[in-house]
């Protein structure tokens, strides 16, 4: 075979090969392209920062809520980028536009309605996120002109860097919709997961760059690092097959014979939403209060005891602890109940004629898959809130420069096994519907 052919051949196959995964191979580009811009734009200064106060800034607040808030936004917080407020006011906006939809009728009815009731409730969802991004803004704004990190003051600096920020975050939460559209993978998700694994490498740094640097402590934390992966992965891997039966039936002139299946149930079926959902609601009254109030004794009362309520909301502390374990358990259960109905699924197997053996289907059934629902879900949260808490809890012991972040670590390692599992599942109907086409052409 000639140089000429052979080239030909590698030609036609590479050629082949983009066609066959064309969709995956944009979805893919478009999803790499879209981390980059968040990435970019996470180096783009707000107008009127004094980088050398920011800095003094950060240094001395790296171990309070700000350190963890500049993780989640990737670093944009200490450079006080455009994208500084990150994607959480979305995210607040979505657990009150959740929560007002399990409480208010007319809301509940809208999520029944199909694709027009969510196109309104996410309508809804961006405009709770415009209200709270503004009112992050300008708290931020207040904050930093109140510590004194900016080079103006008063209004030249206000509108222009309140402005920039909430665009910020209102272009972010735009991108997190395009991801999740077009690209592969839940778009918020995928941008706090680029947002965490951005910070890793400076924090690695940090804590082997120090001058108390502890062999022994390293090897420790690192046994435990892996220790919590593997466990992570087994937990988000685990289910619960309850075994479902289908009776024999007959559709025209064809006869179907009984077959045997099972239910699978996760033992954290909300994934990481309830940590994200808990952190965001921390974050927000912390924020404020660190930004706004002051600790300056001739600052008024109310400003005082806005700095002293975000210090006790500080990472690690006792009530920062008990309130991050209460809000996990709460939203494990919250979230569970809007993704799982036991009685719609009992209603669907009726239908189908299927039951669960021993189970009268309907009501029993239904008051089955909801007592083992539950049962899984207290698993689920009991795990979710140690491997979030027990990283805080141990710090002290391996002293402030080594920081097992159990939110983060939860976060990163669940997104990549969505996003794997996404992948997946568009390679298997990209590999079906090839299949359709080659058997209508034959």
């Amino acid at each position: 075979m000639s140089p000429d052919s052979t080239s030909h051949v590698h030609v036609q196959k590479r050629q082949s090969f983009y066609g066959k995964y064309r969709d995956i191979i944009h979805r893919l580009m478009f999803l790499f392209g879209a981390l980059l811009v968040f990435r970019l734009g996470a180096h783009i200064p707000v107008p009127g920062i004094d980088n050398a106060a920011l800095a003094q800034f950060f240094q001395q607040n790296s171990q309070t809520f700000v350190g963890l808030f500049n993780m989640f936004s990737g670093g944009a917080l200490e450079r006080m980028s455009i994208f500084a407020l990150g994607i959480m006011p979305y995210i607040s906006a979505s657990i009150i536009v959740q929560l007002m939809t399990a409480i208010v009728p007319s809301l509940e009815a809208l999520k029944k309605e199909g694709e027009q009731g969510r196109r309104k409730i996410n309508q809804y969802t961006r405009q709770g996120t415009l209200l709270l991004g503004f009112v992050q803004a300008a708290g931020m704004c207040a904050g930093l002109i109140s510590q004194g990190i900016t080079v103006t003051t008063g209004m030249a600096f206000f509108i222009p860097a309140l402005t920039s920020l909430l665009a910020g975050t209102m272009f972010l939460m735009w991108l997190g919709e395009q991801i999740t559209e077009r690209g592969v993978g839940n778009g918020i998700s995928m941008i706090i997961f680029a947002g965490i694994v951005a910070t890793l490498p400076n924090l690695v740094v940090q804590a082997l760059s120090a001058d108390n640097v502890d062999i022994i402590k390293i090897f420790v934390f690192g046994v435990l690092t892996l220790a919590v992966m593997a466990a992570i992965v087994y937990i988000e891997k685990a289910q619960r097959r309850v075994p479902v039966n289908y009776a024999q039936r007959q559709q025209g002139r064809r006869i179907f014979s009984a077959q045997q299946t099972h239910l699978p149930l996760k033992i954290n079926m909300a994934g990481v939403i309830p940590a994200i959902f808990a952190s965001s609601l921390l974050l927000f009254p912390a924020s404020l209060g660190q930004w706004v109030g002051s600790s300056d004794p001739n600052a008024n009362a109310f400003k005082r005891g806005l700095q002293d309520f975000a210090l006790l909301l500080s990472p690690g502390s006792t009530l920062y602890l008990v309130i991050f374990g209460v809000l996990i358990i709460f939203f494990c259960y919250f979230y569970t109940a809007l993704m799982f109905s036991p009685k719609e699924v009992a209603e669907n197997l009726k239908r189908s004629g299927a039951y669960v053996p021993g189970i009268r289907p309907g009501e029993q059934t239904s008051r089955y898959l909801d007592h083992v629902l539950n049962r899984l879900t207290f698993i689920g949260a009991i795990y979710m809130m140690v491997v979030c808490l027990m990283p805080l809890i141990l710090q002290n012991s391996f002293g402030g420069n080594l920081h097992l972040g159990g939110t983060s670590l939860l976060i990163v390692i669940v997104v990549v096994m969505d996003f794997m599992a996404q992948l997946q599942a568009h390679l298997t109907s990209h590999q079906y519907d090839n299949q359709t086409l080659m058997k209508k052409s034959t």
